[in-house]
């Protein structure tokens, strides 16, 4: 039962992050006119397709790695190189994102780095490139002995948990500041409500509802993986022969 229910809700966390990413960029390819890479306000338009991608469904999805039951047997090292693979990809994503962003704002004589939702994104970007940093040394590399992963253990969890709220809260507060920006001077203003306005914030609850998502599965003690010596209790989540 308890396995039935967490393919599930893999099943519907899959469905929700490809909606995510399939919804920004409708609204940037249908509202905002397309995509380009030459500086203009198009470039800026893989800003967020890209963050959404790497910040919050690549990572999240990459944070999972180790509730699938397939990892709690057999060696880690296979399970230690996808994660830390899934991690390597959402941060590559996010760089891309945040060149087409600062490309942008270069070309066109804007500030960098003024608003709330460039602070909390460039955060988490940092915080990121921390954990992974810090992930790959300790719990990848040979050399770190078992005292050391087990008291940085929890520190890595928590973080890896606070990353994705943080770059749950950028996200949307960067959907409401491109819909002020974008809707500013316009024959009907966010505050009317337009079609786009509508489309963007259901996107935005999307990424919500992704992140929360992803959060129920990290904290559920039933599928977290089992520490050495108490898996066998929990071993009929695992299917017959493998």
């Amino acid at each position: 039962m308890a396995s039935g229910w967490f393919y599930l809700s893999c099943l519907l966390l899959g469905s929700l992050g490809s909606m995510c990413i399939l919804f920004t960029i409708y609204w940037m390819q249908y509202w905002r006119d397309g995509f380009a890479w030459n500086g203009s306000i198009y470039m800026f338009n893989w800003h967020p397709v890209l963050m959404v991608a790497g910040m919050v469904v690549f990572y999240g999805g990459a944070s999972l790695v180790y509730r699938l039951p397939q990892s709690w047997v057999g060696p880690r090292l296979p399970w230690k190189l996808l994660h830390a693979a899934l991690h390597l990809m959402a941060f590559i994503l996010t760089v891309v994102g945040l060149v087409a962003v600062f490309t942008f704002h270069n070309h066109g004589g804007i500030a960098n780095l003024y608003s709330l939702h460039s602070w909390l994104g460039i955060t988490a970007v940092f915080l990121f490139a921390c954990q992974w940093c810090l992930g790959f040394a300790v719990f990848l590399l040979p050399w770190a002995s078992m005292w050391l992963r087990s008291l940085l253990k929890p520190i890595h969890v928590f973080f890896g948990a606070a990353i994705l709220s943080l770059s749950i809260a950028s996200v949307i507060s960067g959907i409401n500041e491109k819909l002020f920006f974008s809707l500013k001077n316009t024959t009907r203003p966010y505050n009317s409500l337009p079609s786009e306005a509508v489309f963007a914030n259901s996107t935005g609850m999307l990424v919500v509802a992704f992140g929360l998502l992803v959060l129920y599965i990290l904290l559920a003690s039933s599928w977290k993986r089992p520490e050495p010596g108490i898996l066998t209790s929990r071993q009929p989540l695992l299917h017959d022969g493998e």
